[in-house]
């Protein structure tokens, strides 16, 4: 029997495999070894912000390393997913996201990464919006705030913190369901514009539950409605949208994890697990509902169907609306 001769290429070629194997083995399996980075693509002090640290802090215990937050803010957060996308798929640099990464992809023209670039890694929590006006407004009810608009087109108008916030798209998805015809007014941030709300200049606008509780319980403001599906942990007596005039309507701001493309599955598992203990503590979750927050820690593949319907939702709102950034 003669075999045939293999040139030294192929000779080692499977060699090299092997031993590309055993490295990634090992490295999936000594990890994490020195301290992984947790990149908010948003200025300090913000909700996100917030809450990334208080989960950098818990799995760095849980993970056995240092977790740094890196705050790389611009371009309403593709700066820093941008910067993520690019980085090793090893597992030590972590993209901690927002809505706005459902968001981005339908108001800029051109992303500076590809859509393939990050893989999701959990979902971290959800957030509802609580739909709010004056604490003095003739409006009482979501129906009294739709008979107004039926009644008055064109001249009921809602605020929001910019074109590419889930604030504006809260309300744009309300009025494209009821068919209203209302008039948004754009501020530079949230803030100024629940300021406005509350001081009667504006009708009304969809607002965080955390930037909003206090001026709720305080009687400044008042709460029509939440935009989950079921009410709300802190505000329980307050109705959802979906249950009073849109049946199904939901808009959350969330908050999720996710992984250049590659990463090994050992890692992100490894990433994952930790999420999901964290968000199992009990300080963790006081926090959460705190801020108006229900805590997931879902799994990468029910984190990329999330996102999936995100992407879908405010694609089709922010065509039909001809939305465009400020």
């Amino acid at each position: 029997m003669t075999f045939p001769k293999l040139s030294l290429r192929q000779l080692i070629a499977p060699i090299i495999v092997a031993a590309s194997a055993i490295a990634t083995t090992g490295a999936c399996a000594a990890f994490p070894d020195r301290p992984i980075t947790v990149v908010v693509p948003y200025a300090p002090g913000g909700a996100a912000d917030t809450v990334a640290r208080v989960m950098a802090a818990k799995l760095s215990m849980q993970l056995g390393t240092s977790v740094i937050v890196d705050n790389r803010p611009g371009a309403s957060g593709t700066i820093g997913a941008a910067y993520v996308a690019k980085a090793a798929p090893d597992g030590y640099t972590v993209l901690y996201d927002a809505t706005p990464y459902s968001i981005n992809p339908h108001l800029y023209p051109k992303m500076p990464f590809k859509a393939d670039a990050l893989a999701p890694l959990s979902l971290v929590l959800l957030a509802p919006n609580a739909l709010i006006v004056n604490a003095d407004s003739p409006i009482k009810t979501v129906g009294d705030l739709v008979a107004k608009a039926k009644a008055q087109p064109g001249k009921v108008n809602f605020a929001s913190g910019g074109s590419g916030t889930v604030q504006r798209l809260a309300a744009e998805l309300f009025r494209q369901s009821l068919k209203l015809d209302m008039v948004h007014v754009p501020y530079k941030s949230g803030g100024p514009a629940i300021t406005d709300v509350m001081s009667g200049q504006v009708d009304f606008m969809f607002a965080t539950v955390a930037a909003t509780y206090p001026l709720i319980s305080s009687g400044k403001l008042r709460a029509l409605a939440v935009s989950s599906p079921e009410r709300s942990a802190r505000l329980p007596s307050v109705p959802t949208v979906a249950e009073t005039v849109i049946p199904g309507y939901e808009a959350f701001e969330w908050n999720g994890m996710l992984v250049p493309a590659k990463t090994p599955r050992e890692i992100v598992d490894k990433l994952q697990k930790a999420v999901a203990e964290v968000l199992k503590q009990d300080d963790v979750q006081k926090r959460l509902h705190e801020l108006g927050a229900k805590p997931v820690g879902s799994t990468p593949e029910d984190f990329a169907a999330f996102l999936k319907n995100e992407d879908s939702k405010w694609g089709d709102v922010i065509r039909k609306g001809n939305i465009q950034l400020d």
